[in-house]
């Protein structure tokens, strides 16, 4: 049998109820396979469950279940229907979002996002790419899917020695996907589009603020669209603003195929833009700030947080009274409570009255494990102002 023994430390980070346990917490593995799945015990001997293997990256040990049961083709297929029974419970209005959001669906390092009838996968440790021949063929039974893509291209897998890697593993596609969220139409680049193919995490947000949004409406940090042509129909006028030529490119074709008039692309930095936009006294009733993650390693938590302060106080102070802001951040290292202190700092320099409508996280189809702090990174707040 692969055995681990986990040093004190670990053994008190897995009765925790975290499924990660870091080399340095690892007291024996010999003559373990990359990706092996393990049964692990502390000093004294006591089963503490299984796990999969890394002897690559500094989590070493994704904690699978502290059942006594192999991690075979039964296991995975109960733990993947169980994941898509949840979905057809909370997922409304789309047919695009996360089926499978690892350590939320007790799956770790495993990512299945579905759009319409093609599924994404991505593996992000050597004990699921290990699994995927035999996770495909579950996806493939259960779901019956026109094509399978993998996406496995994100930096996390150097850390595991395995290649960035992308393609169809099953099926024939298209590289493009139509789908809808909301009522409002999306074209998603499943091959080469950001992420799987797009953002999902912001889909019930998008919803939320449409509940809120009216007037001359600003959505800063656009991408493709998602906050700006839910928004629309709410709105007399929306300014979209990008960046990346290529999302504001991607934004104008998901306008045109839901036919919205009333959505202006502009490209530019948000931070200039903002900035030359207050001094001009523009004025806006509803503004979203979407912004990418400004904290990707702790170090930079500093930084982030004056960021997040001087968007969101060129923002307010554009903001006529009455007027609605919908701000995010996709930061795990800014806490929800760093992020309320930070845009609490922006409304005062702003000599505005903020009001909390409504404290917001990811979609539910991304669940949040309460002891995997890691598991919610997306803050959303809902502020009117006065």
């Amino acid at each position: 049998m692969n055995a681990v023994t986990v040093s004190e430390r670990g053994a008190e980070r897995i009765l925790s109820g975290h499924p990660w346990v870091y080399r340095s917490d690892v007291a024996r593995a010999e003559g373990l396979e990359p990706g092996a799945a393990v049964s692990v015990f502390d000093r004294r001997r006591r089963w503490l469950g299984q796990a999969l293997f890394s002897n690559q990256s500094q989590i070493a040990l994704r904690m699978m279940t502290r059942e006594r049961r192999p991690i075979d083709r039964a296991f995975l297929a109960a733990r993947i229907a169980a994941a898509a029974a949840y979905r057809k419970q909370v997922v409304e209005d789309s047919n695009a979002y996360r089926m499978i959001a690892s350590e939320g669906d007790v799956l770790p390092s495993l990512i299945v996002d579905r759009y319409v009838e093609a599924l994404v996968i991505q593996t992000h440790s050597q004990g699921m790419e290990r699994l995927k021949p035999q996770i495909v063929e579950i996806l493939q039974e259960q779901f019956a899917p026109r094509a399978i893509v993998e996406r496995n291209e994100s930096a996390v897998r150097a850390l595991e020695g395995l290649p960035e890697v992308k393609g169809v593993l099953a099926g024939e596609m298209t590289s493009e996907v139509f789908a809808e969220m909301n009522g409002v139409k999306f074209i998603f680049d499943l091959l080469n589009g950001q992420k799987t193919g797009g953002f999902l995490d912001q889909r019930e947000n998008y919803a939320a603020a449409r509940s809120y949004a009216h007037g001359r409406a600003l959505d800063a940090f656009s991408y493709a669209g998602g906050f700006a042509l839910t928004l629309a129909s709410r709105c007399e006028s929306v300014l979209a603003v990008e960046s990346s030529a290529d999302a504001i490119a991607r934004a104008r074709r998901n306008q045109g195929l839901n036919g919205i008039p009333n959505v202006a692309w502009k490209e530019a930095n948000c931070f200039d833009f903002l900035k030359a936009a207050d001094q001009a006294k523009e004025q806006f009733d509803t503004i979203v700030l979407d912004p990418p993650p400004f904290a990707r390693q702790k170090s930079n938590l500093s930084s982030a947080l004056r960021g997040y302060k001087e968007l969101n106080l060129r923002a307010l102070k554009m903001l006529r009274p009455g007027g609605y802001l919908i701000t995010c951040s996709c930061s795990f290292h800014v806490s929800e409570a760093d992020f309320l202190e930070a845009v609490a700092a922006a409304a005062l320099d702003a000599h505005c009255t903020a009001v909390v409508v409504e404290r917001r996280t990811q979609a539910r189809d991304h669940p949040i494990v309460l002891t995997v702090p890691e598991t919610h990174y997306l803050k959303c707040l809902i502020l009117r102002a006065y």
